[in-house]
């Protein structure tokens, strides 16, 4: 019967292991998608609003 706990608690613990892994990688990956279109969206309205050389101005003259 002792036999019989162990070899069921070591297989919930590798079934449990996939449930685990998604538990914490979701929210991880949404975490850095948001973070990756924060910072591009930035980037963009920095290069918007700040004034600089650009190659439209270069063109002109």
């Amino acid at each position: 019967m002792k036999k019989l706990h162990f070899i069921v608690i070591i297989a919930s613990m590798f079934l449990l292991q996939a449930c685990v892994h998604k538990i914490v990688t979701v929210p991880v990956k949404v975490a850095y998608k948001t973070t990756k279109g924060v910072v591009k969206g930035t980037v963009a309205v920095g290069k918007a609003i700040i004034p600089g050389d650009s190659d439209d101005d270069k063109k002109d003259n």
